[in-house]
């Protein structure tokens, strides 16, 4: 279970209660919380604590503020050029550079690593990303050296929507995103999708075509713009299914 505090905003410097945190020893504070002496956290950034009791994680959100690359993130990045060890790839406007390695991909080698061009998409990995310097992605996952679970590497054909790194999140987690969940079961063939921490969303939709992936980005939009609960996200789906149906 998931739980995101809405009754309490912490701010940097604000104690946050031990009984808000995960209790197991394994459990994983990421971003936004900081051990004081006392062995008490701090929150470090303002947002709502966002705590995984599953996962036995615990951060502060920050649904609306500029993406910030850590290990670990999946991300959607644009290839600019291409070098004979790397290809140089745009994340956002406010991160670094970033590079990937050429061979960076699950069973590539310098014959058949892949024939990425300017413009062109691909699904990776942060393994690095420190001040000041460049990104390093990767189209495999450290592990195991697969590309699998995350289906990483080239996205071809679909679209790419922009949304805000807080739905990112939600999407990645699969929270309060029951519209897209059964727009999904309503379209021919379904979709594809990659999601990225960066806000980018790639969609296919090999049957629908074009009206599919259309269809999909009108419902990533309103879900990004308004916050739905679950029954009007039924009353967007099927008013998006309506839309299609009428041509």
């Amino acid at each position: 279970m998931s739980v995101t505090s809405t009754m309490q905003v912490f701010l940097p410097g604000d104690q946050v209660p031990p009984g808000h945190l995960p209790t197991s020893q394994k459990r994983k504070v990421g971003q936004g919380l900081q051990q004081a002496a006392d062995a008490n956290f701090l929150a470090t950034i303002g947002g709502f604590l966002d705590v995984d009791y599953r996962k036995k994680t615990a951060q502060i959100a920050t649904p609306d503020a500029r993406y910030i690359p850590r290990p670990g993130d999946l991300v959607i990045a644009q290839v600019r050029i291409s070098t004979a060890d790397f290809f140089h790839v745009y994340i956002n406007p406010y991160s670094p550079q970033a590079f990937l390695p050429q061979l960076a991909f699950e069973g590539a080698t310098k014959k058949t690593r892949p024939q990425l061009k300017t413009n062109d998409l691909i699904y990776a990995k942060v393994v690095s990303a420190q001040k000041n310097m460049e990104i390093e992605l990767s189209c495999v996952n450290p592990s195991t050296g697969k590309a699998e679970p995350d289906g990483l590497g080239p996205l071809s054909g679909g679209m790419v929507f922009d949304v805000s790194p807080g739905l990112a999140e939600r999407l990645l987690k699969k929270q309060s995103v029951a519209a897209l969940e059964e727009l999904g079961s309503k379209l021919q063939g379904g979709f594809e999708i990659a999601v990225g921490k960066n806000g980018k969303v790639w969609v296919d939709c090999p049957e629908a075509g074009i009206k599919g992936i259309c269809a999909v980005g009108r419902c990533l939009m309103e879900m990004d713009e308004n916050e739905l609960k679950e029954r009007e996200q039924k009353k967007l789906m099927n008013r998006i299914i309506g839309n299609m149906e009428r041509g």
